[in-house]
């Protein structure tokens, strides 16, 4: 199937899936370079690719082609999907080194002070009750230190995947550790 972009367009916004696949096809490599560029990491960047194209194939009653090519519509998807990429990264660094500090418990003088051997039973209890495959990745990320990447290959599962476990792992982890949402609406 060789369209015009114009074509391409009006057949995506009609949902037409060999109009998408097509789009695919032609517009994915930018995409995804834009996202390895920007990113540094070409297994983020297919998380992104991925998700740029579902944006679009969902929000594709939205494409206005008086305001612009379809390609340039992809690219701005393309933006905001980098951009939020970044956000989750930085958070996710922000929320790995809060929880990492707690993890290191035998830092130099810490190992002495009493509030450790709490802080060891209590992050103790917190990653027994966490799921087994949470708690796997928890420990070779923290304990082990290895990237996400890494052990997204070691489980063989999607990288996306391993993000998502860490997150909801230590978002769990410090919502215990910190009341929980019952203990604020109290």
């Amino acid at each position: 199937m060789d369209l015009a972009d114009e074509e391409l367009a009006a057949g995506l916004m009609r949902g037409s899936q060999d109009c998408f696949a097509a789009a695919y096809r032609r517009w994915g490599a930018l995409v995804q370079s834009l996202a390895v560029r920007s990113l540094g990491d070409s297994r983020e960047a297919e998380d992104v690719t991925q998700q740029v194209f579902m944006a679009a194939w969902h929000g594709r009653l939205g494409y206005r082609p008086e305001r612009g090519p379809l390609p340039g519509w992809l690219v701005g998807i393309t933006r905001r999907k980098i951009a939020d990429a970044l956000a989750a990264r930085t958070r996710r660094v922000e929320l790995a080194a809060a929880t990492a500090a707690r993890l290191r418990l035998t830092e130099t003088g810490a190992a002495g002070r009493p509030e450790s051997a709490l802080d060891r039973v209590l992050i103790g209890t917190e990653l027994g009750k966490l799921p087994q495959v949470q708690r796997r990745i928890l420990r070779m990320a923290y304990y082990d230190g290895l990237p996400q990447t890494r052990i997204a290959e070691l489980t063989g599962l999607p990288l996306g995947t391993v993000k998502g476990h860490v997150r909801r792992a230590l978002h769990g982890i410090r919502r215990s550790l910190s009341g929980g949402p019952d203990e604020a609406e109290q």
